[in-house]
């Protein structure tokens, strides 16, 4: 990053957004820098519940718009990254003590239609008495209904739309802060810090100009105006905690359940990398700085009976594997309990004179990549320039697939490099999609992927982290990278941070 380098677009905040953002302004033509005070997807982006969806729930809120965007959202995403999206059906049991059957039937229903549904298939009715989706649960849940909507690994997301800005020409800093920025003479003055800790120039500032700043800060957008831009009284988000469980797997099927609570709310039991059940999430006001979050007692305990409400074996304490906490950043609406928030974004340019400044409020993953066509109108009016969208119809790295789809591509993978137990074939693919050949390159043994680390994790797949999607640490690798986290030790854990180190250091 040269110093005094005039960029058109300066992003801050290196979650969905902020990348999404990125991508879709540097594909048009415009200079763009971004920067990411940690690792890209290390808060809200990384700490959600995994879906593509239109959100069943919101329809009772009114926000049909919100959810007629995500659900036409859900085509287009899936077409363009289907090696970390694919298709997810979920199972809707009726409790009699709750919503009406004839209401659940008009919520999907709707779900249905208000969406360009082509590729999902459709709702069914199921007598759980019968359908080996019933098994799990308890027997005085006789009626269930099944929907579609889309599983997606949030954080892999994330860094394919910041890999993808960059080979167009953006430029991607993640462990740098921006500390102070001014508008001098038309143009945006921004003073940016190294915050990786892994060099002698950590802490040392350097200067960039822009002519726009996008502030993408998620949970953090509102101190970004106070502390960078020097806006007192800035108070948009309402931060909105949410919290999962991960258990051993609770059931052999591939679907997903969604579960009434008699609060009002839902929970949603996913099938989580292959071993384990996914189960959130809570709503909770959350008053702290957001990398602070943490499950609380409470949260555990209420997810912990809210799925043991339906499932013939209780979820227990004992049994919790992991755990993750996030802060939603959502659009203060004046609503009175955090469940009624709205979850659709806001968008407010500043008013100011001189250089703009476009802040974004709120925001879903499934609606991300409209929200950046939606900026990009924002910032074309200010710096006075035409150009057309076009990230509806571009793969995201890896997800060029072929026409005969991903379990075709899996079997040319495990045919090209038959050393590979299949499993591990699998997720390469899944993470990598046709980049996976990138990754494995002339490999043609085991002992050519280098040191294990455990658990499939080989230096080949760390090298490429390291050189392609700006991973630094381990945590970077085994929690957003991949998930390898919930199986390596200690041990494990150590001995990777310290080849990481050692390669960064050589």
């Amino acid at each position: 990053m040269a110093q005094d380098r005039l960029y058109d677009v300066f992003v801050i905040g290196g979650g969905i957004n902020g990348c999404g953002i990125a991508r879709d302004a540097v594909g048009r033509g415009y200079s763009v820098c971004l920067a990411e005070m940690n690792d890209l997807a290390s808060g809200t982006s990384s700490w959600s519940s995994k879906l593509i969806h239109g959100g069943l729930r919101y329809l009772e809120h009114y926000e049909f718009r919100l959810v007629r965007e995500a659900l036409t959202e859900r085509e287009v995403l899936l077409a363009n990254a289907p090696h970390i999206i694919w298709p997810l059906r979920f199972v809707l049991p009726h409790h009699r003590e709750m919503r009406p059957a004839w209401l659940l039937r008009l919520g999907l229903f709707l779900y249905d239609h208000i969406g360009q549904r082509k590729l999902l298939p459709a709702t069914r009715t199921l007598d759980l008495r019968t359908s080996p989706v019933g098994k799990p649960l308890k027997p005085l849940f006789s009626k269930g209904f099944e929907y579609s909507d889309c599983w997606v690994n949030d954080a892999r997301l994330v860094v394919l739309n910041a890999v993808d800005a960059a080979e167009r020409g953006a430029d991607i800093h993640t462990r740098t802060e921006v500390v102070k920025a001014e508008r001098r003479d038309g143009v945006w003055e921004i003073v940016l810090a190294d915050r990786s800790g892994t060099s002698p120039a950590e802490g040392r500032e350097r200067r960039v100009r822009a002519r726009m700043i996008v502030n993408a800060g998620g949970p953090w957008v509102d101190r970004i105006l106070s502390g960078v831009v020097g806006r007192n009284d800035a108070h948009n988000v309402r931060l909105v905690q949410g919290s999962h469980i991960v258990v051993p797997k609770l059931h052999d099927h591939d679907r997903a359940y969604i579960f009434q609570n008699g609060d009002g709310r839902i929970i949603f039991a996913l099938p989580y990398e292959e071993d384990f059940t996914l189960i959130g999430t809570t709503d909770r006001d959350y008053d702290g700085d957001p990398k602070d979050v943490a499950i609380t007692d409470g949260e555990i305990d209420y997810l912990c009976a809210a799925a043991s409400e339906y499932f013939a074996r209780p979820v227990e304490r004992a049994s919790i594997v992991w755990t993750y906490s996030g802060v939603r950043p959502l659009y203060d609406d004046g609503a009175t309990a955090a469940q009624e928030a709205t979850r659709d974004y806001v968008l407010k340019p500043d008013p100011s004179e001189g250089a703009p400044l476009i802040n974004i409020f709120g925001g879903k993953i499934t609606t991300y990549r409209k929200l950046a066509e939606s900026v990009l109108e924002l910032v074309e009016a200010r710096l006075g320039r035409k150009s057309s969208p076009w990230t509806h119809r571009a793969a995201l790295p890896g997800g060029d697939f072929p026409a005969d789809g991903f379990d075709a591509l899996v079997a040319r993978i495990e045919a090209d490099y038959p050393f590979l137990e299949p499993r591990q074939a699998r997720r390469y693919v899944r993470h990598y999609g046709t980049r996976a050949r990138i990754l494995l390159g002339a490999a043609r043994s085991v002992a050519e992927m280098g040191q294990d680390f455990g658990h499939g994790l080989y230096a080949r797949e760390v090298d490429y982290l390291i050189a392609q999607e700006w991973a630094m640490e381990a945590a970077d690798v085994i929690w957003r990278r991949s998930k390898r986290g919930l199986r390596l030790d200690r041990d494990q854990v150590t001995a990777l941070d310290a080849y990481m180190a050692e390669q960064r250091a050589g």
